[in-house]
């Protein structure tokens, strides 16, 4: 009998930690987002870049293990019922509700910034986001609405688990040995971090990275990939406490690459020379190399102190880190754009927004999950279960 992996319920609360404290991060930095500080700038992207290259690719690679232990308790019909009924109510609620505010911010502050009139811009607002008639444009595109944003994580998890039933006969046949090469020895660092690296140097340049489900094949590739890697090695063991066993040199290996790749980031920014193909190549495999190190040893350090550590904590926050994720991005974008216009210090507005954002985080799930009718669009159990999510 496989007992609960309450380590994996420790990592997916943490994925999805980081993932918020990265979006609060990234009205900071000078990367293209919806709304921006008046503070933004480059400071704090190299610590961004610690794990921009594998905190999505992790929540695939747990969402595959957590899809493995709910699949093998059900048939494929009522698996898949289950699913879907856990996820699309909350992207639905999400494109028509949560979403919207973030594109009426983005507007607004794209008219501020170019004296734009506002009238004209965001009148009727909410039927030109539905209608896809808002005919938001500027010199880089148009935004097209209704969207989903940050759900998109959502909806490719819908899009993996539809491909996943027919493979679910197959995956269930395939014996232990088949994948020993995996989680022994060197290829459980180096068979993935080859896909990785294939992936970039191949399909990264043809497709980029669109978040538009209907042509983003170099993330699907990756993603999908890494959310069947998931469901293989949920069950076994030997590839865990190999991650544990590693979990100090991979680390290691993770802070090394990232620092390589700084100073690649640093060079090249100052010149006007684009790096040469071999230079490109081979820093697309660092940060692969950072990527899959990095998840290596957040995986063995979690399974080495958490496997076994039930609490109260940990089975609050499984439940409620999905409507925080939900929820977490809209408050972000609100409360940053207000805060803004207090003028304040960074190292004062920053706390306040992170604080804000963990408060909205948490009043959102604490009246969802006290109005049942609520509770299956956050994401929960239609009962008062407390099974995680996603």
């Amino acid at each position: 009998m496989i007992q609960r992996r309450y380590d994996l319920d420790w990592l997916r609360i943490a994925a999805f930690a980081i993932l918020i404290l990265y979006h609060c991060g990234m009205f900071y930095v000078s990367w293209d987002w919806h709304v921006k500080s008046s503070h933004a700038g480059p400071l704090i992207e190299p610590l961004m870049q610690l794990a921009n290259p594998w905190r999505l690719t992790l929540l695939f690679l747990i969402s595959g293990a957590a899809t493995r232990f709910m699949a093998d308790k059900m048939a494929a019909g009522s698996f898949l019922r289950a699913r879907m009924g856990r996820l699309w109510p909350p992207l639905i609620l999400a494109v028509l509700v949560i979403v919207p505010p973030q594109t009426y911010y983005e507007v607004l502050e794209h008219v501020q910034e170019n004296g734009l009139p506002k009238d004209v811009w965001l009148s009727d607002f909410y039927r030109r986001y539905i209608t896809a008639s808002g005919n938001w444009c500027d010199a880089e595109g148009c935004l097209f609405t209704p969207t989903y944003n940050h759900m998109w994580f959502v909806a490719y998890l819908i899009l993996y688990t539809l491909a996943l039933i027919p493979l679910l006969p197959l995956l269930r046949r395939i014996p232990a040995g088949a994948v020993r090469w995996l989680i022994t020895g060197p290829g459980i660092f180096l068979a993935p971090w080859a896909f990785l690296f294939a992936t970039r140097v191949f399909l990264f340049p043809l497709f980029g990275e669109s978040h538009d489900f209907r042509e983003d094949w170099y993330l699907h590739t990756v993603y999908f990939g890494v959310f069947l890697l998931g469901f293989g090695i949920a069950k076994h063991q030997p590839f865990f406490d190999a991650a544990a066993g590693l979990r100090w040199p991979m680390l290691a290996l993770a802070l090394a690459a990232w620092a390589a790749l700084q100073i690649y980031y640093r060079h090249y920014a100052a010149s006007d020379a684009p790096p040469p193909e071999a230079v490109r190549v081979l820093a697309r495999g660092m940060r692969e190399a950072q990527a899959w190190a990095a998840i290596l040893s957040v995986t063995g350090f979690f399974h080495h102190y958490f496997r076994t550590l039930d609490t109260p904590l940990r089975r609050t926050l499984s439940q409620a880190i999905f409507p925080f994720y939900l929820i977490h991005q809209t408050v972000t974008v609100v409360t940053g754009h207000y805060l803004d216009q207090l003028g304040l210090p960074v190292f004062v507005e920053a706390p306040l927004l992170i604080g804000a954002t963990a408060l909205g985080c948490w009043l959102f799930y604490d009246l969802g999950r006290r109005i049942p009718p609520l509770r299956i669009w956050i994401g929960l159990p239609s009962g008062k279960g407390t099974s995680g999510a996603a």
